[in-house]
């Protein structure tokens, strides 16, 4: 298993340069940020638009096929997975419908038409919150808003933080926090330093994986009978992993450190480097442009009810 190709979470796809690659990554970063703030307080329609956008936005891109298939098939599963349970699961209301009159007819008697009439009022509102019940399975109207909820939260903040990954290199990521984060230097916070620690957060996650699909093949490859370990030899065994690869990282943690005090990386103000040229481009401005319309269309209609 290549979890590198199979499973490309947090990766840069260099080529090929798709439009998304060549908008500015600051511009990129307030869509990303739009995308994950626009969800509070809205309404479903909204909630499930923004899955459709950004299932649209990957076709309209021409990311390979090979990309973001694997990907984007095990979180709609997950997401369809989590609508089912959530939509049949209990929604906490505790609604109880009972008859408005009172149960002891010698304290208060209405005609029977009055009676039925309000009998009739219960159903027909029974019926209306209650979408679907078979048996155990029951479905009703705020349950359903739940799930979709949640199945949406779920694929929104996923696949839109990786999309921007996939499209934006490391060191435009951090140039472009970098320069909106400079109005905090008058705050003497260290701003170099959080964008050359996050550069290597992001750098790392490569290694990560690599580290992890070595590991699991050496331990496939060595062709361990689980069942004669039983659980407790199967925990051991997977325990001596966890503490190889928690060596393993810290080694190549420790390699990263050593590179980067050789080429004289031990103080930002003395070797800085100009990662990215940033610049606003027309396709840049009609990127913004289409924010404001998002924004726009946000608040005309997607207010939660």
């Amino acid at each position: 298993m290549d979890l590198l190709r199979s499973l490309p979470l947090g990766l840069y796809l260099e080529q090929p340069q798709t439009w998304l690659h060549k908008i500015d990554p600051r511009v990129k970063f307030a869509w990303l940020m739009s995308f994950l703030t626009s969800y509070i307080l809205a309404n479903n329609s909204w909630r499930v638009l923004l899955v459709v956008v950004l299932i649209i936005a990957t076709l309209i891109a021409r990311i390979p096929r090979r990309v973001w298939q694997q990907q984007m098939g095990w979180l709609l599963m997950l997401s369809f997975f989590v609508l089912a349970i959530g939509a049949i699961s209990p929604d906490g209301m505790g609604v109880d419908y009972q008859s408005r009159l009172p149960a002891n007819e010698q304290i208060l008697s209405q005609p029977s038409n009055s009676n039925n009439i309000v009998q009739e009022q219960v159903a027909e509102e029974k019926k209306y919150y209650v979408l679907f019940h078979k048996g155990p399975v029951k479905i009703t109207r705020y349950s359903l808003s739940l799930a979709v909820r949640l199945s949406t939260l779920i694929f929104t903040v996923i696949y839109s933080t990786n999309l921007y990954l996939l499209t934006t290199a490391p060191e435009e990521i951090t140039s472009g926090i970098e320069s909106l984060m400079q109005p905090l230097r008058r705050l003497k916070l260290p701003v170099t330093e959080i964008t050359l620690t996050l550069t290597l957060s992001l750098r790392f996650i490569p290694l990560v994986l690599e580290e992890v699909q070595n590991l699991f093949r050496s331990v496939m490859t060595r062709a361990i009978n689980w069942k004669k370990l039983g659980l407790k030899g199967g925990f051991k065994v997977w325990m001596t992993v966890a503490e190889r690869l928690l060596e393993n990282l810290l080694l190549r943690a420790d390699q990263m450190a050593n590179a980067m005090m050789v080429r004289g990386f031990t103080s930002p103000n003395e070797h800085r480097v100009q990662w990215h040229d940033l610049r606003l481009r027309a396709r840049d401005w009609l990127a913004i442009a289409t924010l404001i319309l998002f924004w726009g269309i946000r608040l005309a209609i997607g207010t939660q009810v």
